[in-house]
């Protein structure tokens, strides 16, 4: 989409620079389905992806075609969505969303024309979803360009290491919100570089 594009605006601050020379990112491909992306993380919470795919795997194939459709899903015993590894909680939660993508006609929503914020405040209405989801689903499901998802453990962790932040709690939001300031309209891709540099062997 605008990976290049970004890349080059973000090349610009010299820490950045630096994570560029040895980190690649391949250009996203956003699916735009929200609700199968916010089961999909919901099933994630809290497990390894190799448990989380697996998984997830198990609970598509309950329904025809590997595709849980809402209605299907919210008359599905939670009986059998607890043999597929699922805990009461999620599945609870996967029928949340499903009621929830009913009740608003998820089909027809046309996300492209809501704001970052309004998709939030939507979203985070269902029971199970959270900031850290919302944030997920704007940035892999609908590409949005300037998420920063400053909850998030690993971002924190890579911001600590890339600009020697000591701060804690609240400061440290302060903290990370300032140095990414330079980094608009394009933190989506400065998160993934992150995400992707912190993990790589003596980033």
């Amino acid at each position: 989409m605008y990976l290049e594009e970004a890349i080059l605006h973000l090349s610009k601050d010299a820490r950045l620079s630096a994570v560029l020379r040895n980190t690649r990112i391949a250009p996203l491909e956003p699916s735009g389905n929200v609700y199968y992306e916010l089961l999909n993380s919901i099933v994630s919470q809290q497990l390894s992806t190799r448990a989380a795919n697996t998984i997830f795997s198990r609970f598509c194939a309950l329904f025809p075609d590997n595709y849980p459709m809402p209605v299907p899903l919210i008359s599905m015993q939670t009986e059998q969505l607890r043999a597929v590894g699922l805990s009461n909680q999620k599945a609870a939660y996967l029928k949340n969303v499903a009621a929830f993508a009913l009740d608003n006609n998820f089909d027809n929503m046309s996300w492209n024309s809501m704001s970052d914020e309004d998709i939030q405040k939507l979203l985070i209405q269902i029971k199970g979803v959270g900031k850290w989801t919302t944030e997920m689903v704007l940035i892999f499901t609908l590409g949005r360009p300037d998420i920063f998802p400053i909850d998030d453990f690993g971002i924190q962790q890579a911001m600590i290491k890339l600009c020697g932040l000591t701060s804690t709690g609240k400061n440290l939001h302060n903290d990370m919100l300032q140095h990414s300031e330079e980094w608009r309209p394009y933190r989506s891709t400065a998160s993934r570089l992150l995400w992707r540099w912190k993990d790589q062997p003596n980033p």
